[in-house]
């Protein structure tokens, strides 16, 4: 189990990585542009993805800033937020690593951001949750490249397992 979050959290810095790459080729104009999207704009969608995920991270470790609105802006410029996703992702790729079978089978309780109550629930499906709500945002993010008439990356964990870093987890 330990292996498969491991090789989730790397995937993740992986799409991250290539997802930034082609938000880093869009004017400012059009990385701010409302689309239509869930969270509008390339802008509101990227932040959106690092705040659920400071969210999440401050709930699993009790360590780091948990933004209080899902739509929050945590940065306007995009290198600044590019920054921050790189920190971020290098933080969960650490935090997996640090798990160990006892915790990943254990519980934590946390409160909700919306609709606020305690929940408890066990670690592990907690986990899958937080790898695949990045993957469904990263989703809409590849639709905002499209509807922008740019070239979307290949995000599949297909094509993860086909490069070097992936390779390790096949």
């Amino acid at each position: 189990m330990k292996k498969h979050f491991e090789m989730m959290a790397a995937y993740n810095h992986w799409a991250n990585s290539l997802l930034y790459a082609a938000a880093a080729e869009l004017s400012e104009e059009e990385y701010g542009r409302d689309v239509g999207a869930f969270f509008k704009s390339m802008k509101g969608t990227l932040n959106h993805i690092l705040v659920a995920d400071r969210i999440w991270m401050k709930r699993f470790t009790g360590k780091g800033n948990a933004p209080a609105r899902l739509d929050a802006v945590l940065y306007e410029a995009f290198p600044a937020l590019r920054q921050a996703r790189e920190a971020e992702d290098q933080r969960i790729i650490e935090w997996v690593a640090s798990l160990d079978r006892t915790t990943l089978e254990g519980r934590f309780t946390y409160m909700t951001v919306v609709n606020p109550r305690m929940v408890s629930q066990r670690l592990a499906p907690a986990l899958t949750h937080f790898f695949n709500h990045q993957t469904h945002h990263r989703g809409q993010a590849h639709m905002i490249l499209s509807v922008l008439g740019k070239e979307p990356p290949s995000l599949d964990i297909i094509y993860f397992h086909r490069t070097p870093e992936g390779q390790a987890y096949s």
